[in-house]
Order: structure tokens, then sequence, then C-alpha cells
């Protein structure tokens, strides 16, 4: 890992600074956001190495975001792994359908939390 950046789009405060702190113990820069609007924001102006994104947000949902991510081509090859405690069959079977490229439950697994970020930017090729 050589300080890749990851945006965590997660609107419950304490998931979020779970996650970052997580993240920053195993060498990644963190970027931040409560919204999805600013989740978008923040991933046109520093397109970040992987996104961490909540399905369940205020105002428009992670699902619509991961969406506009892919249609922007200035965002479109960013990872987008689904961070969320829907974790029923449905559930998932929505957010693969939905071009998730990975998921992650709520609450974290540590080992499995990393693991997953791990492989998804060894995947892309960013992976130390």
């Amino acid at each position: 890992m050589a300080n890749e950046l990851i945006l965590i789009v997660e609107d419950n405060d304490k998931n979020r600074k779970l996650a970052r702190d997580l993240l920053q113990f195993k060498g990644y820069r963190v970027a931040e956001a409560e919204t999805a609007e600013a989740g978008l924001a923040l991933a046109a102006a520093q397109p970040p190495d992987l996104v961490l994104m909540d399905i369940h947000l205020p105002g428009m949902d992670g699902i619509e975001a991961r969406k506009r991510l892919r249609a922007d081509p200035a965002t479109s090859a960013i990872p987008v792994v689904a961070f969320t405690a829907s974790v029923m069959p449905q559930d998932r079977h929505q957010i693969t359908a939905a071009g998730f490229d990975g998921f992650v439950s709520k609450p974290i697994n540590i080992k499995e939390f990393l693991a997953a970020i791990e492989d998804k930017l060894a995947a892309r090729g960013k992976a130390g």
C-alpha cells in the first residue's frame, strides 16, 4: 500500500470514524463525506483510488451516487465498494446488480474489511 486515497461516504459518525482510523492505521490517506452529493464533489475534485459507499444515505442514496460516478469519465474507473448494514441476500443482489465492485458489511469485521480494501486496490493495480 503506497498512500492510496480512499473516499468514505458514510453518514454515521461512528462507522466513518472506525473506517477512517483502520484505513489510516494501514497507511491509507482518507477523504470523508457524510452525503452522496458531497462524496461526488470530492471524487470529482480529487479522484480517489477507491470509494467506500454507504447505501442508505440522506438525500441521494449510494446506488444513485455509484451510477453518477460511473457516468462521469473522470471517475468511471474508480472501484466503488458498498459499505452497508444491508446484508440480506436480496440486498446483496441489489448491490451486485447495481454494479458495485465489492461489498463490506457493517458492523465492521476488521480483518474482512481490510482484506476487501486490499483486494480491490490490488485488482486495480494500486496495492503495494
